[in-house]
């Protein structure tokens, strides 16, 4: 057995990829990443490269779906699924060389108000999808307010209470503030799906623009639920905002108060993944309203 043939079946199955495409392995590469799944490019003997994920406990199955809807219904660049189930999803190679330009922002803006712009009749989704290896339930819900506290806030705060990365303090403090959420958010919101979990591992370049979009968090939400969480992990600049307000104007009351609420879910989620470096921006930022 080739040194290269062992590790990949310690990480994936040979004869699994071999059926799925047809054509055996002949090398694997350990990719970065690897948070729900083990991350491998994998060349084929005809010399085809795919990406490999292989999660011995599951869960790649809604990755594949949410790759496939995207490649589906949007124009939004993301490698294609060749097979998927929950524990082996393939998808096409696509290098990622270098950082973003400031012509490549403009293009994220570009790429993202488009996205922005598919709507539906309410807030949601037809199937339940992930923000890394945490559950996002996507109930249809009418009422944007109702959906954020109920199926995103409440949700997260009492998966990460549950699992002891919360304390109850701060979750009493969130759950007071869901109480007047209303008070906050506009009454009005139009649905436009999002990506969900934009940020530099997640946004492949070459040369300096943007090449494909990975791990998607999707569902129909507020448009500024993206904005928030590209701000919070300060993957885009000045370059980007700029041209998306182009296309979309960014209303009144974003920076005053709505980035921070919009800020609490994926605090949630990485209080959760990484536990106490992020509790204490969490807690500061409910502070503001409680």
């Amino acid at each position: 057995m080739t040194p290269d043939r062992q590790t990949l079946e310690r990480g994936t199955s040979w004869d699994r990829i071999a059926a799925a495409t047809g054509v055996p392995p002949r090398r694997m590469t350990p990719l970065l990443g690897g948070c729900v799944a083990q991350t491998y490019r994998v060349e084929l003997a005809d010399g085809t490269s795919l990406v490999a994920k292989w999660a011995p406990d599951g869960g790649l199955a809604v990755e594949g779906r949410m790759l496939t809807y995207l490649a589906e219904q949007t124009e939004l660049p993301v490698p294609a699924v060749q097979s998927c189930d929950d524990h082996l999803l393939l998808m096409d190679y696509v290098p990622n060389r270098g950082w973003l330009s400031a012509a490549g922002e403009r293009q994220v803006a570009d790429q993202l108000a488009t996205l922005h712009r598919i709507t539906a009749p309410a807030f949601g989704l037809d199937f339940h999808t992930v923000i890394g290896m945490l559950p996002q339930p996507n109930g249809w819900q009418g009422d944007w307010c109702g959906f954020y506290r109920d199926q995103r806030l409440l949700t997260m705060g009492r998966f990460t209470l549950a699992s002891d990365r919360l304390p109850a303090k701060v979750f009493a403090k969130l759950e007071t503030l869901c109480g007047k959420l209303d008070r906050y958010l506009p009454a009005q919101v139009r649905p436009s799906l999002i990506h969900g979990d934009v940020w530099s591992g997640n946004l492949l370049c070459r040369d300096g623009a943007p090449a494909a979009y990975i791990d998607p968090a999707i569902y129909f939400a507020h448009d500024e639920m993206e904005l928030a969480y590209i701000e919070f992990l300060g993957t885009l600049g000045r370059a980007f905002f700029d041209r998306y307000q182009e296309h979309r104007p960014i209303e009144a009351g974003y920076g005053e108060a709505r980035r921070d609420l919009y800020q609490l879910f994926p605090l949630l989620v990485h209080c959760q993944i990484t536990g106490e470096p992020y509790l204490g921006l969490l807690d500061q930022k409910l502070s503001r309203f409680v």
